[in-house]
């Protein structure tokens, strides 16, 4: 870990295709603790995380929305991000802090990772949420919310480094908009 964030920035991107080459385990584990280590409104336990590693389980998520999640089939592992509604009412915020903290550590280490979101998005079943179906599938009491699920594995290929010279500056305003 001897990268920069800023290089870390620079270099993180989306990854979707996987070698099929296992997630070393303490890597993995950083992961997960880098997840549960980020800033919470008021402090709140308001997030908690599966670990899923099991092939028929990855196969399901891939599988729980229309569009999005197929990567998470060749991936070593997942990570399911929920929050405690019942706990704090910025869960949301909460679980995306979370989410970014370990899509950041997991660049870090090498690792490719990608971030399929849960909440708000359809199933393939008609009437039912990707939530619900996850829900179901993974025993996920009630007043757990899924906000997204982070695919960890070995990635396929390296893509090229972003530059922090080619952000939009119009899109920074000082002082109003």
């Amino acid at each position: 870990m001897n990268n920069t964030f800023k290089e870390i920035l620079s270099n993180r991107r989306s990854v979707r295709m996987y070698t099929g080459e296992a997630v070393p385990a303490e890597a993995l584990d950083l992961v997960v603790r880098t997840g549960l280590m980020t800033p919470r409104g008021r402090n709140l336990p308001s997030v908690e995380l599966i670990v899923v590693k099991d092939k028929a389980a990855l196969e399901f998520l891939s599988e729980c929305r229309p569009h999005g999640p197929g990567m998470l089939a060749g991936a070593d592992a997942a990570v399911i991000v929920l929050g405690n509604s019942a706990v704090s009412d910025v869960w949301t915020e909460d679980c995306c802090a979370s989410m970014t903290a370990m899509h950041l550590m997991a660049d870090s280490l090498g690792l490719g990772s990608c971030w399929v979101q849960i909440r708000g998005r359809e199933s393939k079943l008609e009437g039912k949420t990707a939530e619900d179906v996850c829900r179901e599938f993974f025993g996920i009491p009630e007043n757990y919310r899924m906000e997204a699920v982070l695919s960890i594995g070995m990635p396929k290929l390296k893509n090229e480094p972003k530059s922090f010279d080619d952000v939009d500056l119009s899109m920074i305003h000082t002082e109003r908009f």
